[in-house]
């Protein structure tokens, strides 16, 4: 399974190069059940893997000026605190036994596989409903509504380990009011900081990790990264979020009911 497991980091790097987000979703199931991570050390591994991507992609919009650095800071602040204290303290004391349904018991490792299942629908949806056009205004700026969207995004990112482009790229179009490449550039900046901010809360708790295989895993995917980013423009944005939109909806169904039904 190891050689299926680096054939989807380098997918899941090729379709955030092709797509420009939502590629990093595929993390934590690629680690789950291509490489047999346990769920909790998975998330904490996926915050690397993908704060470390995201590193590289933003490097091309850093240098051709699409980061706008003043919402980078509001909007990354709350969400990097939010991150580092939801891996440093909350998921550590989250109960190790969730609920009892009969016979069904919802640990924290499945539990946490079942929200993640729930916002890879939501990424799903987001790709595969008609596209509506963000108007790009100049109006007011909702400050105070981007550093509670930066929290919340952030604490999902901390229990779950996955980027959450799809939820910030929106944010920052309609709450900040920053032109879609500005919006995408400022997102990368806000991932990588965020998901390597909350790898380091699992680095405080002592959180042992295979760095040769982290970084190869890194090093997997970037390849992927950099291969889409050249065939961007021979393929069609629509087409691509559609299929994967549907491949991500699948896998999510998959998951719940794996770790809900078919495992007892």
């Amino acid at each position: 399974m190891e050689a299926f497991g680096y054939i989807g980091a380098l997918a899941m790097g090729l379709l955030l190069g092709l797509i420009g987000g939502g590629g990093s979703i595929l993390t934590v199931p690629i680690l789950v059940y291509l490489f047999g991570v346990e769920p909790v050390l998975a998330t904490a591994c996926s915050l690397f893997i993908v704060g470390s991507t995201a590193a590289v992609g933003s490097a091309s919009h850093v240098r051709l000026g699409n980061v706008h650095w003043p919402t980078a800071v509001l909007f990354g602040g709350p969400s990097i605190l939010a991150v580092y204290a939801t891996r440093a303290w909350v998921l550590p004391a989250l109960p190790e036994v969730w609920m009892t349904v009969g016979s069904l018991v919802i640990t924290k490792p499945v539990g946490l596989l079942v929200l993640f299942a729930l916002l890879m629908i939501a990424a799903a949806w987001t790709m595969i409903r008609p596209t509506r056009t963000i108007v790009e205004t100049k109006g007011e700026r909702h400050h105070y509504l981007a550093l509670l969207d930066g929290a919340v995004v952030g604490t999902l990112t901390g229990l779950v380990g996955a980027g959450g482009g799809f939820l910030i790229i929106p944010a920052l179009v309609v709450l900040a009011r920053l032109p879609m490449k500005q919006a995408v550039g400022t997102s990368l900046v806000v991932i990588a900081a965020k998901s390597l901010c909350g790898f380091l809360g699992d680095l405080q708790n002592g959180t042992t990790f295979h760095w040769s295989f982290l970084l190869t895993f890194v090093g997997v995917a970037v390849v992927g990264t950099l291969l889409g980013s050249r065939l961007h423009q021979k393929t069609s944005d629509a087409w691509l979020k559609k299929a994967f939109g549907y491949t991500v909806l699948l896998m999510g169904l998959w998951i719940m009911a794996h770790e809900l039904w078919l495992k007892y």
